[in-house]
């Protein structure tokens, strides 16, 4: 089992200034592993960053509210999540792992400890994609909640389950723009189809999320803002951003306030700015 590499630990303060209310929606809490320990099933073993470090992270950069996704290294223990949501002094949500042997009434725990999702992973070096059955029993078991699904799938599972995205009766947000390469172009036909359901669907909303991962250049990775501006120009009210510190299985360590600094490449007009990091947010999230 490999361990992954820790986040830059000298975070720069960002060169563009986050308006006022900014919610960094896609960031994880690892450990501590003597306090929450992580899944034996797990692909890879990260170092410790807990709720502490998020939090002097966010100090830095001008991040005021957050949205905690939970890792698969620690599978459907929401436990460390839970704890940061609960420190926060309602900064915090979340969006969980769960298992469709979760029971109604520990579910509705979720929903009053912050959580306001679940999250199913698609990508296959973490495993590949859910049981379609067992992963719409979870979702039959939420619906009647105010919460979202949220599918992180490689670039090519946008086509291939689009016709399961269709079947999702809550609001789908799709991680870092779906992975698509920028290397392949704006043109490729997944990130095209990816914008077409943007604008037919007012239920699908993405993440102007991974811009390291996407990247072809590397630091600075402006390379990537012509998706993220594609995205907001497709649906300035259904998109969000976020940092996904501390950066999981990344093969170029950013330092965040790059990420940060990427964000008016995407949204160079300071009301959008304010929609997307701040209105759209709250409104996805019931701050």
């Amino acid at each position: 089992m490999k361990t992954i590499a820790p986040p830059d630990p000298h975070t720069r303060a960002p060169t563009f200034r986050l308006p006022p209310g900014a919610c960094d929606t896609h960031c994880h809490v690892f450990g501590p592993g003597d306090q929450f320990p992580y899944a034996e099933s797990r692909k890879y073993t990260p170092p410790d960053a807990p709720k502490e470090n998020l939090s002097r992270l966010h100090s830095i950069l001008g991040v005021e509210r957050a949205i905690i996704v939970q890792a698969s290294c620690h599978g459907t223990d929401n436990a460390a999540m839970l704890d940061a949501i609960s420190s926060s002094e309602g900064r915090y949500r979340g969006v969980c792992n769960a298992d469709d042997a979760f029971s109604g009434e520990y579910i509705e725990e979720l929903h009053a400890g912050g959580i306001r999702g679940v999250r199913f992973n698609f990508v296959k070096h973490l495993g590949g994609a859910p049981d379609l059955d067992r992963m719409f029993r979870i979702i039959d078991k939420v619906k009647h909640l105010p919460w979202h699904v949220e599918l992180h799938f490689d670039a090519k599972d946008l086509l291939e389950y689009e016709a399961v995205i269709e079947l999702i009766p809550l609001p789908v947000v799709i991680d870092h723009m779906g992975r698509v390469p920028v290397a392949d172009g704006v043109g490729q036909m997944p990130f095209q189809a990816l914008l077409q359901k943007l604008r037919s669907s007012e239920d699908l909303w993405v993440k102007i999320s991974g811009c390291e991962r996407i990247s072809a250049a590397g630091p600075p990775f402006t390379d990537a803002a012509p998706f993220g501006a594609a995205c907001v120009k497709a649906a300035p009210d259904r998109c969000i951003w976020g940092t996904d510190w501390p950066h999981p299985n990344v093969k170029i360590m950013p330092n965040d306030a790059d990420l940060v600094d990427v964000i008016p490449e995407m949204i160079d007009d300071r009301g959008l700015q304010r929609r997307i990091l701040v209105d759209n947010p709250a409104r996805l999230f019931d701050f």
